[in-house]
């Protein structure tokens, strides 16, 4: 991927590119510089941002403790789907943590405000035994001691269904939540509980990002996610496969 951006960059052409963008933050920061220095724009569809999940979250204010759990379907998916370079780490960098845990530790570091967080984290394959993580658990800690748990997966099985997925968030208006079906509430400080019905299902916000890209195509994707804010979501999920390895791989 990171080679791709980089031929984009030098033929000066505007890109959007998907998350991890490389299989190192080396990698994803030597693109963000070239692209930067050459003044070419680009953006990624970190899609859960402004989606129904981020607005209900937002409630219960800054987020002082967040909990995310997102399952997705099984690996043999991306078999079926001829993918397999998704199951290889030397190609697609990690599994599920690299391909699904940016869009929540985005909201957790939006939410926050912040750009620095201390990760502390677990993998398994024991599900499946294939060479990717089937599951990972990340503990994200700000300086000031705002805390998140993202739990990722592909441990879900074939369904219709999807995915298993909910989200609690605690700040200074009260506690909000999200089910995986769609239930929605929020209990304010005052104790008064507000319920509602929302979509969790992620693959219908990517036709807004579509458009959102074409809108600001001419301003150089004014407002949409930036590589360096890109950057800051993956330094945590890097360490955390860093840890992981006992070493610095992914550097």
């Amino acid at each position: 991927m990171a080679e791709k951006c980089l031929a984009l960059i030098e033929r000066g052409i505007p890109f959007v590119v998907e998350k991890p963008l490389g299989t190192s933050l080396d990698e994803l920061s030597a693109v963000r510089q070239a692209a930067e220095a050459a003044g070419v724009p680009a953006t990624v569809p970190l899609v859960q941002r402004g989606g129904p999940t981020e607005q209900w979250l937002a409630k219960a204010g800054r987020p002082t403790y967040q909990r995310t759990s997102f399952i997705a379907g099984p690996p043999a998916r991306y078999l079926d789907n001829a993918n397999p370079w998704m199951l290889d780490p030397v190609k697609a960098g990690g599994g599920c943590l690299a391909n699904l845990g940016p869009h929540f530790v985005d909201l957790f570091l939006r939410g926050t405000g912040e750009t620095v967080a201390r990760v502390d984290s677990r993998l398994s394959s024991a599900l499946h035994n294939q060479a990717v993580e089937d599951h990972a658990s990340l503990i994200i800690t700000t300086p000031e001691g705002r805390e998140a748990i993202v739990e990722v997966g592909y441990a879900f099985p074939g369904s219709p269904l999807k995915r298993y997925c909910s989200f609690t968030s605690v700040g200074e208006a009260g506690f909000a939540s999200v089910d995986s079906d769609g239930t929605a509430t929020f209990t304010a400080l005052d104790g008064t509980t507000e319920v509602d019905k929302i979509n969790v299902d992620s693959d219908p916000l990517y036709a807004p990002f579509v458009r959102s890209v074409a809108r600001t195509l001419d301003d150089g994707f004014l407002g949409l996610t930036t590589l360096a804010q890109l950057e800051d979501v993956m330094r945590p999920i890097w360490q955390a496969y860093d840890n992981q390895h006992g070493g610095r791989e992914h550097v």
